[in-house]
């Protein structure tokens, strides 16, 4: 058994849903796991944000576009008059859910977590129908069933665990399994998510529980790039990651996988593989845990980065300074990326503004604090642990055009970071390309 997730760009249109079902019904009995249309959760949204300031009307007239958007898909997606009045009723039944809480008095965050539920919920509906309009014996796995986060808004793993089995074993002549993505239960009960790019996660988090075979996750690029395609021509796919080095990329900006999809799979060994939609044909990417020869594989680069020097002369060698630095960050609840230290002072960046005139402000009392902002991580990845000679040499010397304002190496064997500045991130990502991938294709 694999399990198959699909983004909201492959569910985005009555032909793109036509074609998902095409690629799934001969794979035999796997678990796909559905996204919202795209648009959908953002259009979702705006209307709790009208319903929150009480503008009812605004959250009507938005409530009647997305809708008609959904019917308007209904007649191109089945070719049955039954299906098309089964899928109408649950659409239906979707909105006029969603404009129920249009007659609250009280809007709060319960409210719209229940309404940005709904859009994975129409969409498994809308498949269900349509795998079953082609034959298939196409059974449901409703995420609110089996998929919970503890009280630390952790999954609970245990729970997922307990409860998705004996819903599969219950279905013993499903020819194929559906189930929502990023939708959940939290630890009292409630309708809740896990965040965006949560599908990426609900798939992982069904793989780990059940122990499938493999994880695809499938969207409208053919695998991970060895650069951002975006800023950067002919990048390649990477052919095969070790789940550290795609960590570091999506967590440095390699938009095509949500860093917390990463874990499950990698501690329960289950590989997971990047596939295009459009091109399904197409070998995409595989991480595993297999660990490849030294290389370089790709480069992520992260923007809005804030750079903060806490510079204290009085403070030289002293005992407890970078105790009392990092003591700051963890009271306002805000992660460090990058650190580089000297006798007298710490360099490092973070990518939150939230709480940054109270860090500033407390900083202040252990030196002189200087803040850069509008600055860009550059994150060059692969197998380049420190005694595999070469690697940090090749990249410092692709970008000795670009001021660098600090560098990290040597806390990952599978990252160098290079903090710059943002009106130098297209140029040093295409100076990387070109020096480190022009004439060696990425492994």
């Amino acid at each position: 058994m694999k399990v198959l997730k699909f983004g909201g760009t492959s569910v985005g249109s009555a032909e793109r849903i036509r074609h998902v079902a095409s690629l799934v019904a001969p794979r035999g009995r796997n678990i796909i796991v559905l996204s919202a249309m795209s648009g959908t959760t953002n259009t979702l949204v705006e209307i709790a944000q009208y319903l929150y300031k009480r503008n009812t009307n605004g959250a009507k007239e938005t409530i009647n576009l997305l809708e008609s958007k959904y019917l308007q898909t209904l007649p191109r997606l089945y070719d049955r008059l039954e299906s098309r009045e089964e899928a109408l009723k649950e659409i239906k039944a979707s909105f006029n859910y969603i404009r129920s809480f249009a007659r609250l008095d009280r809007f709060t965050s319960t409210e719209e977590k229940i309404i940005l539920a709904q859009g994975e919920i129409m969409s498994v509906a809308m498949m269900t129908i349509l795998l079953r309009e082609r034959g298939l014996n196409a059974e449901q796995l409703p995420a609110l069933e089996f998929m919970k986060t503890g009280d630390n808004g952790e999954p609970d793993i245990h729970y997922i665990q307990q409860h998705l089995q004996p819903l599969i074993d219950k279905y013993q002549d499903a020819d194929i399994f559906i189930t929502q993505g990023y939708i959940c239960r939290n630890h009292i009960g409630e309708i809740d998510n896990l965040q965006r790019g949560g599908s990426d996660y609900t798939a992982s988090l069904i793989g780990a529980a059940l122990e499938v075979d493999e994880i695809e996750i499938w969207t409208d690029i053919d695998g991970m790039h060895n650069n951002d395609p975006r800023f950067v021509e002919g990048t390649r796919p990477v052919s095969e990651l070790h789940f550290e080095e795609a960590a570091e990329l999506a967590y440095f900006g390699a938009k095509i996988l949500h860093p917390t999809c990463i874990l499950p799979a990698k501690v329960n060994n289950i590989p997971v593989r990047l596939l295009n939609t459009l091109e399904p044909e197409a070998h995409g990417t595989l991480i595993y845990n297999n660990l490849a020869q030294p290389s370089i594989k790709a480069v992520a680069a992260k923007d809005n980065v804030i750079a903060i020097k806490i510079k204290s002369s009085r403070m030289l060698l002293a005992y407890g300074f970078l105790t009392r630095v990092f003591a700051t960050f963890e009271k306002y609840k805000t992660p460090i990326d990058m650190i580089a230290t000297s006798e007298v002072g710490v360099s490092l960046s973070i990518d939150s503004e939230r709480y940054l005139p109270e860090i500033i402000d407390e900083l202040k009392q252990w030196g002189t604090v200087t803040v850069d902002k509008d600055m860009v991580i550059i994150a060059v990845v692969g197998n380049m642990e420190w005694t595999n000679t070469g690697y940090e040499a090749r990249t410092i010397e692709a970008l000795s055009e670009i001021p660098v304002r600090m560098i990290s190496y040597g806390g990952s064997n599978f990252n160098i970071s290079f903090l710059i500045r943002k009106e130098d991130k297209v140029k040093a990502l295409n100076l990387l390309s070109s020096k480190l991938f022009n004439n060696n294709a990425a492994k």
